[in-house]
């Protein structure tokens, strides 16, 4: 693993603008300078041994995940995670039913050294993808072309799909996202993985969620036309849902009406799954120690909410590295997890988003930025597998 230099494409701008990526604010560091979102005046270069064992580290951590739901709904450990207790019988049938899900991106802490390790699960409304599974795949064919790339994003998308299609109610699939995100994001990310449904061959239907109505006399949602929704997809956090007023609807009508992702996703989007997996797998190489509520035996830490988003609230503790973001999150609870802070490559520190698609590993994004915690100033940046 490396980090190299590269001369941006002349008009890059224009090509990732219509390749979809029209979103992303320039971050502007300390001293004045500017940088873009997506950046490709530099790459990461990995060999090809190196993907093959993160891989199969995503791959076995996927499983330990779902054998922690599993665990959590057997020994219903639903208050470690903050979960109402009207919602514990709504999940265990979700997770019982194997309600269909889609995707999810593990953050990975990876200096080429050694085995990857966990820093969190984005399994419920993980973003970042139309550049992982796009916008980088361009840039590597336009810039080195017969190379390789840890990215079969689009083609292991459009095969879910294909996968689930059957295990839905209905073959149409309306895909929400929130008005309320002001930077572009998540519709963008909800309009490409409505492409890829299309792709598999199912109908499509794009709103926001705020336009979402309810049937009180059917008992049913309805988009715009009126017309009933029997499968959504929804950019939209789990615990942000069952908060608001359609939230008990949305639970109560499973599984008449399905959602995506599902409703035991619950479990795997919350930072206590870290504890859990840590309670269940002690000392596996590809976890970090952790613990619930309190450091345990840790003197030093990262305390993590457990339903924090973008670096929010995060307090890191140990001897020179003393640093603390803030936020709106943390009434839910924190996690205790051991610091082990990212690697530096020329004064940047990467995190690495490795995609999870049905329960296989599917690509690779890096998210890059000069602090210890990566949070929406970070730059996304692409990669590369050279060939033999």
């Amino acid at each position: 693993m490396r980090r190299e230099i590269l001369e941006p494409r002349r008009d890059w701008e224009r090509r990732v603008a219509e390749q979809g990526l029209v979103f992303g604010s320039p971050s502007t560091h300390a001293d004045g300078s500017y940088r873009p979102y997506w950046d490709e005046s530099v790459h990461y270069v990995f060999e090809m041994d190196e993907v093959l064992s993160m891989e199969a580290d995503v791959e076995l951590l996927h499983s330990m995940c779902l054998e922690a739901v599993d665990t959590i709904v057997t020994t219903e450990r639903y208050r470690d995670f903050g979960i109402p207790e009207w919602l514990w019988p709504a999940i265990a049938d979700s997770w019982r039913r194997r309600d269909p899900h889609l995707y999810g991106r593990f953050d990975l802490r990876y200096d080429g050294s050694g085995p990857a390790k966990l820093l969190e699960y984005n399994a419920d409304t993980p973003t970042a993808l139309l550049e992982a599974a796009v916008v980088q795949w361009h840039w590597l064919t336009d810039t080195h072309d017969g190379d390789d790339q840890w990215n079969s994003l689009h083609e292991r998308l459009v095969e879910q799909w294909g996968e689930i299609a059957g295990r839905l109610p209905s073959g149409e699939v309306h895909f929400t996202w929130s008005a309320g995100d002001q930077t572009g994001e998540d519709h963008l990310t909800v309009a490409y993985l409505q492409e890829t449904a299309a792709e598999a061959g199912l109908d499509t239907v794009g709103l926001a969620l705020e336009e979402v109505g309810w049937d009180s006399q059917l008992h049913r949602f309805v988009d715009l036309a009126e017309a009933p929704m029997r499968t959504i997809f929804k950019l939209y956090p789990w615990e942000w849902v069952v908060e608001e007023e359609f939230g008990k609807y949305a639970v109560e009508s499973l599984p008449g009406t399905m959602w995506l992702e599902p409703l035991w996703k619950m479990m795997l989007s919350n930072k206590a799954l870290l504890a859990v997996l840590w309670e269940m797998y002690p000392g596996h190489p590809n976890l970090l120690p952790a613990y619930l509520d309190e450091p345990g035996m840790l003197t030093e830490y990262v305390r993590k909410p457990k339903l924090g988003r973008e670096g929010a609230n995060i307090q890191i503790v140990a001897p020179g590295y003393e640093h603390a973001t803030g936020g709106m999150y943390g009434e839910e609870g924190y996690v205790y997890q051991l610091f082990d802070p990212l690697p530096e490559f020329d004064g940047m520190r990467p995190v690495l988003g490795a995609w999870i698609v049905g329960d296989g590993s599917a690509g690779l994004g890096i998210r890059e930025t000069t602090g210890l915690v990566t949070d929406d100033g970070a730059a996304f940046v692409p990669h590369r597998i050279p060939r033999p």
